[in-house]
């Protein structure tokens, strides 16, 4: 699997820590679009779920996100989630639920509420049921 960088403009972080200290103590889920590893745009989305332990986009958002995406020639490079209180790394459920093995999966972490923790991973299901996880290079720009 290439290793892949995603750069995103520090206004971008701030909104998706905003956005999870903003659904806290809910997990918060987004998308992430822009053009050659470089977000352009974040989808805050509405976690369906209202779960501390879950996330799921509301699939009405979804759709709405993959069009304004498509009509902004933007693609999806990224799926973002909280963590409220464990560290930034990908869970069970995470990883079951990782669809799109060609897009990095941000976590922000509430786990420390006053230094909240921003990494990327790709996840891809590999053979006999085992689950390839690598962490991504994350610039913010």
């Amino acid at each position: 699997m290439k290793r892949m960088a995603l750069e995103i403009p520090r206004v971008q972080v701030d909104a998706m820590i905003t956005h999870a200290q903003e659904d806290y103590p809910n997990e918060c889920c987004g998308l992430l679009a822009g053009v050659r590893g470089r977000v352009e745009h974040v989808y805050r989305g509405r976690n369906i779920d209202q779960s501390p332990f879950t996330y799921r986009l509301d699939p009405n958002e979804q759709l709405r996100f993959f069009k304004d995406m498509d009509a902004r020639g933007l693609e999806l490079l990224g799926i973002y989630h909280s963590h409220t209180r464990s560290a930034p790394y990908p869970s069970r459920t995470d990883v079951a639920k990782a669809y799109y093995p060609d897009v990095a999966y941000v976590i922000v972490s509430l786990q420390d509420p006053g230094a909240p923790a921003v990494r990327a991973f790709r996840i891809s299901q590999a053979d006999h049921g085992q689950s390839r996880i690598t962490e991504e290079e994350l610039t913010v720009a």
